[in-house]
């Protein structure tokens, strides 16, 4: 079970962390985890070509070892990255000095190219955030499309995230093998739905603290 919302109660036990944009704008901000990888992420980029919109894409450092060439259509299309740590680890079963070593060796891998950060299943210690939040901005979502589960149909992919979307939310998909049903069927749909009612797709406004 998880929410498609983000709860309030969430959003006040950990204010540092960024869950929405506040304003009446109609503007979404689309955001990808898990990859970068051949074929899915590509078949986002192009999704994303089609209805002029951009994105944040939080890369595992290890994908984007293995797949550089994706790396860079990622970033050469006017998308943003951020850092989703180099093995995806869970922060709530990993010792912080391996946690953050990991994400270091992601931002290595990333060029220290990003000043953001979202933690794998959205799940990092208090003590871990710490030190991220020294020079990266903690992301997380307002809505989470479910689109990774295997007990959700596209089609209730599709309802939830229209269903729960506003002007500022953070939107959460991914660009990955497990969630590409659910993702291919489902994105294009949000795109295009949002588009007739006047909504822009734009990249995160968040810049790390001084």
């Amino acid at each position: 079970m998880f929410l498609h919302k983000s709860n309030f109660l969430l959003r006040v036990a950990y204010p540092r962390f960024r869950w929405r944009v506040r304003t009446q704008e109609p503007v979404i901000y689309l955001t990808f985890d898990d990859g970068p990888i051949p074929d899915v992420t590509e078949s986002v980029l192009e999704t994303l070509h089609q209805y002029r919109a951009k994105a944040t894409f939080f890369c595992i450092g290890d994908n984007v070892r293995k797949h550089p060439f994706i790396y860079q259509k990622v970033v050469s299309s006017g998308n943003a990255i951020g850092n989703h740590t180099f093995n995806h680890l869970n922060g709530w079963k990993t010792e912080d000095a391996v946690y953050l070593e990991n994400f270091a060796q992601c931002q290595q891998q990333l060029h220290n190219a990003t000043n953001l950060m979202r933690p794998p299943y959205g799940r990092i210690k208090r003590s871990q955030a710490r030190e991220v939040l020294k020079t990266h901005e903690i992301i997380m979502w307002d809505v989470l499309s479910g689109d990774f589960s295997p007990n959700l149909t596209p089609e209730t992919v599709l309802k939830k995230t229209i269903q729960y979307t506003e002007p500022g939310s953070i939107l959460l998909f991914h660009d990955s093998l497990k969630a590409r049903r659910n993702m291919e069927f489902a994105l294009p749909r949000v795109l295009d739905h949002f588009s007739q009612k006047g909504y822009r797709f734009e990249l995160l406004p968040f810049t790390a603290p001084a």
